[in-house]
């Protein structure tokens, strides 16, 4: 039977990963998304903290034998904010858009909240989670080679986007291609993951006309590039890997998925192969909950309290659909 995600891990890792709270001075809100409870001495470091507890479970039968059942869960989501004397954000003002953007995370995702899209927005060289390398070689080069060389900020700001501003690597010596190389940091149990696709848009070109970008996922455990899709655009092109068994086999030790693209054909010597990116991304869907939505929400301000914290509590209602050979 697969492993089931429990709802506040999901809940956590879906505000966590879109949320993006604005303040008056134009800088991004640190907030920390964690299970419950509030913690104050947080608010030394951050600008707001939101927390996830679950508050209710129930088993419902679907059919009489019991063996289709739904998970209907009630979780708690707790908005903390407070007025700090370098922010340019007064606590109720931060609390406010905290409280909008759940709202929205909440709304835009309800029918796939167990569905994480990792890209590389706002990734550099410090980052450190996801990575991003390339290299020029006769050969698809397993990961960790030595001839991979990590792109530089300027290349990454590149790939954040599908923008039409792309990264571009050339290969010049004759029968060698053009590779990029990406690699995923994905933060939940392997056991748990139901699907995974990765998603590539650019092009390659190769002897002036011969045009063509294949990619390929790394398997960790047979050692090669597996599932390879190709396209032959001569503008950027969409390539979509989809994973569906043998899931683990995927994903690494470490947690991470690598994809790797390379022009479907090598320079002839005289022509360069040159690949190009526009934006790369992987998306992972685990077993847990389907459903998400706002049930109510209310303010509760602790006033007892200096400098007061303002607090907004949330009710969400979550599903999951199970049978007794596993989660759907």
């Amino acid at each position: 039977m697969s492993e089931l995600e429990d709802a506040v891990t999901t809940v956590i890792r879906l505000l966590s990963k879109n949320l993006l709270v604005i303040k008056e001075d134009g800088s991004i809100a640190q907030i920390h998304v964690s299970p419950e409870w509030c913690d104050r001495e947080l608010f030394k470091n951050i600008d707001g903290q939101i927390t996830v507890g679950l508050a209710e479970s129930r088993d419902q039968k679907i059919e009489m034998s019991g063996r289709l059942r739904r998970r209907l869960g009630t979780l708690r989501v707790n908005v903390w904010a407070t007025d700090k004397a370098a922010s340019s954000d007064s606590g109720m003002a931060m609390r406010k858009k905290m409280v909008e953007e759940i709202n929205h995370i909440v709304r835009q995702n309800c029918n796939k909240p167990n569905e994480t899209v990792y890209d590389f927005r706002s990734v550099g060289q410090p980052t450190g989670t996801h990575k991003a390398f390339s290299a020029a070689s006769a050969s698809e080069l397993a990961p960790g080679h030595a001839s991979w060389i990590e792109l530089v900020d300027a290349d990454y700001e590149k790939v954040w986007y599908s923008d039409d501003i792309r990264y571009s690597k050339s290969a010049d010596v004759d029968g060698e291609y053009a590779l990029t190389l990406f690699r995923f940091k994905i933060d939940c149990k392997e056991a748990t993951v139901r699907k995974i696709i990765l998603i590539f848009e650019g092009f390659g070109v190769a002897q002036e006309t011969t045009y063509g970008v294949t990619v390929k996922v790394w398997n960790h455990v047979t050692k090669m590039w597996e599932n390879g899709q190709t396209g032959t655009g001569t503008t950027d092109e969409t390539l979509t890997i989809t994973l569906n068994s043998n899931l683990t086999d995927y994903i690494d030790d470490d947690g991470y998925v690598w994809l790797i693209a390379r022009t479907t054909n090598p320079s002839d010597g005289t022509n360069s192969a040159t690949l190009f990116c526009d934006h790369v991304n992987c998306a992972v869907t685990v077993n847990g909950i389907t459903y998400l939505d706002v049930t109510s929400f209310r303010d509760a301000d602790l006033v007892n309290v200096k400098p007061y914290i303002f607090h907004t509590e949330f009710a969400l209602k979550s599903w999951c659909f199970e049978d007794i050979g596993g989660v759907f």
